[in-house]
This record gives structure tokens, sequence and C-alpha cells, in this order.
């Protein structure tokens, strides 16, 4: 059974965060790589620039953010990558650096990929 999660890169690494995949497509400020324990850097996975911008964390946002988000990926290049990990390792943890924890690309990414590696797609 996969083990995925999510995670500040902010908040201290730990054994139990296993691969540690930064899912942001800008480094997180005032982190430094060797503190920062991540496994990969996937910047591709992120959103776009664009509706990074225009989604600003709001939470009204949210719905349509994640439409949008979900439509990115389904054609994204880096979405094999992942797929890949997430296959290869049996804990995972998506890193992200934004200050919003419940509203962010991590907590997408995470609903999506857990629908796309689910028995049932």
């Amino acid at each position: 059974m996969k083990e995925l999660k999510i995670k500040r890169v902010y908040e201290q690494r730990s054994e139990n965060d296993g691969y540690r995949v930064l899912v942001d497509r800008l480094w997180p400020r005032g982190i430094k790589k060797e503190a920062a324990g991540i496994d990969l850097w996937l910047k591709d996975i992120a959103p776009s620039a664009e509706l990074r911008k225009w989604f600003g964390h709001k939470p009204e946002k949210w719905k349509k953010f994640k439409e949008k988000y979900f439509e990115e990926l389904e054609s994204n290049s880096g979405l094999n990558e992942l797929i890949k990990t997430v296959s290869s390792n049996s804990i995972v943890t998506f890193v992200y650096s934004a200050k919003e924890e419940n509203f962010n690309n991590a907590v997408a990414l995470l609903e999506f990929i857990e629908n796309y590696i689910s028995p049932e797609r």
C-alpha cells in the first residue's frame, strides 16, 4: 500500500517522510538545498505561473483552481516521472512552501495522484 503525504518544506524532515518530492516551480525562500532534504524537485509538475498567480491561494477559487490544475496535469510532461516515483517508493511526501496549508498545489496534486493511481481508474 502506497502512503502519500504532504508537508511544508519549513517543517523538520522526518524518517516518516520517505521519499521527498518538492512540487513547487520556485525554490522555497530562505531554505538551503542541503537543509531542505529534497530527493527530487519536479518543478514542471507545479501549476503554470498564470494559474498560480490567478489562484493566489484564495479559498473561493479552490474548486476552479483544481479543475484547471488537473487539466494541466493531464498533459504535463512531469506526470510520468511523478507516477514512476510514487510507484517505486512506499512512502512519498509532496513538499511545498506555501503558507496556506489547505488550499495549495500540493493538496490538489495529492488528490489528483490518489485518484490517478486508484484501482478503479
